[in-house]
């Protein structure tokens, strides 16, 4: 018997413009952007559709854009197909998309804990401080070699398994530049700064996680109606007294992706679609496994060729 699994996308899916499509055309996509600008007292739909990127490129605007998105994309799947999904799972932010998904939490109490994430994560560490890096075509074992040289006292350490032979690195900004160096030095020449606005990931982000702690306390937790994958764990959660302490801990531990798509794997899904903006994900999938199946659900288009496959 076939499984499917949907997979939510994390931060650097944004884009202007994403969502309008759907919200202009069916109705329950354009209620979840009424719903988020009610949730922010901000208008989170502008942004989404219109831009600047400039604005949606910070963390605490990015995060509840990609979510809103997400669940926009979700409605009308659901009220477009019969599909229904064995497994969720989201990258990092993803992560409050599938738990959206399954039930778990509430869409609007999702989308202001994930600004206020945001807020957190970038206050977390100072500008300039942090930095990320992605090291292509090394091992696991060898980059934990080169970060525990790289590291000379400060924090440097693995952040995403995305896929074999991408791994990246988060930690304190001369850190990361030494591993650069020392993974270049070994042979390993696409290792370059990523451009993004803080350290995630890592344990320089454990003050975030306190702070996130508070704001998930007085949120109410419903049971799951589908697992979910967690990125701590890679292992799927249906506990939903769980679920706080893993969104807590996800903050600071490293998106364990190649991991949570081989044991979805592994329990028989033979197809994954991604949910919400972009298809990066859905080309993580792939580097995983050739032989799985993979869709996107972003607009119309993407939509209806999902339809004509007949799944």
């Amino acid at each position: 018997m076939s499984k499917k699994a949907f997979i939510f996308p994390g931060q650097g899916s944004q884009f202007a413009g994403m969502g309008k499509d759907l919200a202009a055309n069916f109705k329950k996509a354009a209620l979840v952007f009424e719903e988020a600008d009610d949730a922010l007292n901000f208008k989170l739909s502008r942004l989404c559709f219109e831009g600047p990127e400039e604005d949606l490129k910070l963390t605490a605007n990015t995060q509840p854009a990609i979510l809103t998105t997400s669940i926009a994309a979700l409605k009308v799947l659901e009220e477009e197909t019969s599909l229904k999904a064995d497994f969720m799972a989201g990258h990092s932010l993803g992560e409050y998309s599938a738990l959206v998904a399954a039930g778990a939490i509430g869409f609007a109490d999702a989308v202001r804990t994930v600004r206020a994430r945001g807020t957190f994560m970038q206050e977390a560490v100072p500008v300039g401080v942090g930095s990320m890096a992605a090291i292509l075509g090394v091992e696991p074992d060898v980059l934990a070699e080169i970060c525990a040289e790289a590291a000379q006292g400060e924090v440097v350490a693995p952040a995403n398994f995305n896929s074999p032979g991408q791994i990246v690195i988060a930690g304190n900004t001369g850190a990361i530049n030494r591993a650069i160096e020392i993974a270049k030095a070994r042979g390993f020449r696409k290792a370059m700064l990523l451009p993004v606005s803080a350290p995630f990931h890592c344990a320089l982000m454990l003050p975030a996680g306190e702070r996130l702690a508070g704001e998930l306390e007085p949120i109410a937790v419903s049971p799951l109606t589908v697992p979910v994958v967690t990125n701590v764990e890679a292992t799927p959660n249906s506990d939903s007294s769980r679920v706080k302490d893993l969104l807590v801990k996800q903050v600071s531990a490293p998106v364990r992706w190649d991991a949570s798509i081989g044991v979805m794997i592994a329990a028989g899904v033979d197809t994954f679609i991604e949910v919400g903006p972009g298809k990066v994900l859905a080309g993580l999938v792939k580097r995983i496994d050739k032989t799985v199946a993979t869709w996107n659900v972003q607009d119309q288009e993407s939509l209806k060729a999902l339809i004509q496959e007949g799944l």
